[in-house]
């Protein structure tokens, strides 16, 4: 097996959050050592794989 270098393609955006929720990001990236862009990657990814589906 050959190890390959993986780059992710990225985009850049402009989102408007509410203060109170930027604050909390921040708060909760610093205490766990990542980028405030990768917690928001991060919970993005999981509220849309734990998005329920109409129906169910």
């Amino acid at each position: 097996m050959k190890f390959e270098i993986k780059h992710p393609e990225y985009v850049n955006r402009t989102y408007r959050i509410p203060k109170e929720l930027a604050d909390r990001l921040s708060q909760i990236a610093q205490q766990e050592n990542i980028s405030v862009n990768e917690l928001v990657v991060q919970s993005c990814q999981f509220a849309l794989e734990n998005l329920k589906k109409e129906g169910k």
